[in-house]
């Protein structure tokens, strides 16, 4: 088991005070645990409301938590998208931002909420599909974009290797993981 602080972009809106914590984890060598712990005033952010747990697009568009995963020797990465509505989404890519296309995964991620007034906790547990057969390490980028209610956005990552926020940008692939199960 991982587990970081995601920082703040300095050029994303100045949402309530809030941190992020994120740990990853192989369980086993086809699936993936990912849990994202949202601390702060969550009565001032966006937080999606739950519903029907399916594949959705464009969920960054809203509070939402990533996970970039790639193999350690190559360009090839894939995105995970999970939303606090339990709304989930996954593209592989053959390159930076180029071939987006849906990732196929064994089956839907299992996506648990749990809110309290100062806590968010989204937890996912991922049958990898395809990705599982991708050469070790992996290299993985672990985000969040946070929404407030007046539409502004940060965003968080282990690493802004860039002026603008960018979670494709590889050089923020920071975490390793070498294919044993935790």
């Amino acid at each position: 088991m991982i587990r970081r602080a995601l920082i703040p972009h300095p050029h994303g809106a100045a949402v309530a005070k809030s941190t992020i914590a994120a740990r990853v984890e192989l369980e086993s060598a086809r699936r993936l645990r990912l849990e994202y712990a949202l601390t702060g005033d969550l009565e001032q952010l966006a937080i999606p409301r739950r519903a029907p747990a399916a594949r959705a697009d464009k969920l960054w568009e809203h509070t939402c938590f990533e996970a970039f995963i790639a193999p350690a020797a190559g360009v090839r990465y894939c995105e995970l998208n999970i939303s606090p509505s339990t709304e989930w989404a996954g593209y592989a890519f053959d390159d930076y931002r180029q071939g987006m296309r849906p990732l196929d995964l064994a089956e839907p991620p299992t996506v648990h909420v749990v809110e309290t007034k100062n806590e968010l906790r989204v937890t996912a547990a991922i049958e990898l599909g395809g990705l599982a057969d991708a050469p070790w390490p992996w290299r993985i980028g672990l985000t969040a974009v946070v929404e407030d209610r007046a539409g502004g956005r940060a965003y968080y990552a282990l690493l802004h290797p860039r002026a603008k926020p960018d979670f494709h940008d590889a050089a923020a692939f920071t975490v390793l993981l070498d294919g044993s199960a935790g």
